[in-house]
């Protein structure tokens, strides 16, 4: 049984250059390669919702000359890739704290969200200065904004980045390291983990594949007890 909703921690791009003996931003470049390539087989796949870590909060902290690398890679990753994306009807989404992007790659964004907002294929959010805690925050303090005097589940899942999208139930991360990384932290109550120590630009099919093929072998009892 295929997942409905798969998130990626596309980690290790960096440790994959310098192993080459690369600048990083080599290793970026080739993984916006394998994202590319991972869209593509996921929508293959028949894969309805695919979210993938782009840029966390957390990455700010980061020498500047590589983030200013990485935010004209995402703007010429929006030029380059949308329209065809809006051709496969994919729907394009990015989850985060958009305010705090250039006013020019944040026009792009809108963009692209509103050509492909009624796509009804894959479903591709794209995580940007996205945390999982900063995201929890900004749901409760809009509840509040809005007169909540108490609030449940549901009210947060609602007012969430996420709020158009299942929770995941597949979190696949490369690069070996064994942790959310601030990624999903309410959506991942309850999916299953899946973890590579392949670096993200030499993810593939086969990958993909062996972790959909994983999870259909896992017993999901969500804490009770199967019969």
């Amino acid at each position: 049984m295929l997942p409905q909703h798969v998130a990626i921690i596309m980690d290790g791009n960096g440790r994959w250059a310098q192993e080459k003996g690369l600048p990083r931003t080599y290793g970026h470049k080739e993984g916006v390669k394998a994202l590319k390539k991972t869209v593509e087989n996921a929508y293959a796949l028949g894969l309805k919702y695919l979210s993938m870590y782009v840029f966390s909060a957390e990455n700010w902290r980061r020498p500047k000359d590589e983030v200013d690398f990485l935010m004209k890679m995402l703007e010429s990753l929006i030029k380059k890739e949308v329209t065809a994306l809006h051709k496969n009807k994919v729907k394009v989404r990015f989850l985060g704290d958009l305010s705090a992007l250039s006013p020019a790659l944040q026009e792009k964004i809108k963009w692209a969200e509103t050509l492909t907002q009624s796509n009804p294929n894959l479903q591709l959010n794209l995580l940007v200065n996205y945390g999982g805690r900063q995201e929890i925050i900004h749901a409760v303090n809009t509840l509040i904004d809005q007169g909540a005097i108490s609030v449940s589940e549901t009210d947060i899942s609602s007012h969430l980045y996420s709020f158009d999208s299942p929770d995941p139930d597949l979190i696949i991360r490369t690069g070996g390291d064994t942790r959310l990384s601030n990624f999903l932290l309410w959506q991942a109550a309850y999916a299953e983990l899946w973890v590579t120590p392949v670096c993200w630009p030499d993810f593939d099919r086969s990958l993909l594949e062996h972790a959909l093929a994983d999870f259909a072998a896992r017993d999901r009892r969500f804490g009770g007890l199967n019969a």
